[in-house]
């Protein structure tokens, strides 16, 4: 059985130890740290690494990815000093200059890689960011050499950014989403040819930013499934027949309007099928942690994190030996 962590991003103004205390009575395998984690400490400083790592042993908690989820995403923005200065370091941020804020960020991003090889894990998972998807409706008319730039203008910064994960055995796990690079199956394939099939480039799947797209997400694993480095398991409600006053792009609300066409919700109450997503990582072989990010903003988090545990413990199992099949073949 796979082992099921929970992300901290969504539990970031709760002390490590205090979360680590409750995720181990809660009966979670290990952390994904959001939040919880100096990425420029833990990449120089093997001390502080040390001590992370203790802390999550006392509670019996293994240690399987880290994020840099808010540091990637300015790599490659149109950088806005009211969207980006809020999420970003001050170290990151310095003077807010554009290409310096992008240059800062792309250190950082490798930094990601040299702490997780000092907390002795293969994973990053993040944003990359995205120059070009302002022009993602496509009107006013936009050309094809404008999307083809956006492309090469993440090849430029990503591909320096991923030889060093290389050199760290590091692997960088995009999630796909609005506002990245890439946020549904035909833009993976562009970013993934854009930086040459990198061996250190892959994808944290996360179902929910596809489905209420309307994208295959089995049909993303299969035929992602050499990249698939990391799983988020997260739900969100949808309902095509539904009408609604905030579609897809959601109207300038907030998340948790209910005017909108989707919201996240706690595993197993909205629209996502776990069950054909659990078969599915089965037939790829993905043998990673199944990691609870947990989003839904009518309920208790501590409550959702616990009931979505339980909901993917439920879910997972191990696939069958393939000598069943060819016993079966042979009656």
């Amino acid at each position: 059985m796979r082992s099921v962590t929970l992300f901290t991003a969504q539990f970031a103004d709760i002390p490590l130890e205090i979360l680590a205390a409750k995720a181990r009575e809660w009966g979670f395998d290990g952390l994904e740290l959001g939040g919880h984690v100096d990425i420029h400490k833990a990449s120089t400083d093997q001390s502080y690494c040390q001590e992370i790592l203790s802390l999550l042993s006392k509670y019996n908690l293994k240690l399987f990815a880290i994020s840099a989820h808010l540091v990637g995403q300015a790599v490659c923005d149109r950088i806005d000093e009211r969207r980006h200065r809020p999420i970003l370091p001050e170290h990151v941020w310095g003077d807010g200059e554009s290409e310096g804020v992008k240059q800062r960020a792309a250190q950082e991003v490798i930094a990601a890689a040299y702490a997780a090889k000092n907390l002795g894990i293969k994973i990053v998972n993040g944003f990359t960011g995205s120059s070009i998807w302002h022009l993602l409706y496509g009107f006013p008319p936009i050309s094809p050499e404008q999307i083809n730039e956006g492309y090469e203008d993440f090849a430029k910064r990503w591909k320096p950014i991923l030889d060093e994960y290389k050199k760290c055995d590091v692997h960088f796990a995009l999630e796909i989403h609005p506002s990245e690079i890439a946020f549904d199956i035909v833009s993976a394939e562009r970013a993934l040819n854009a930086v040459d099939n990198h061996p250190s480039f892959g994808f944290n799947f996360d179902p929910s930013h596809l489905g209420y797209q309307g994208v295959d997400y089995i049909e993303f694993l299969r035929r992602f499934k050499s990249r698939i480095f990391h799983v988020h398991m997260k739900d969100v409600d949808f309902d095509w027949n539904r009408p609604c006053e905030a579609g897809v792009f959601g109207g300038h609300t907030v998340f948790g309007d209910p005017r909108r066409f989707f919201n996240f919700r706690s595993l197993g109450r909205g629209k996502i099928d776990f069950e054909r997503i659990i078969r599915a990582l089965n037939q790829i072989n993905y043998e990673g942690p199944l990691s609870v990010e947990w989003e839904d903003g009518d309920m208790d988090r501590e409550i959702g994190a616990q009931e979505s545990l339980q909901f993917v413990r439920r879910l997972d199992f191990k696939r069958g030996d393939k000598q069943f099949d060819a016993a079966f073949t042979k009656q």
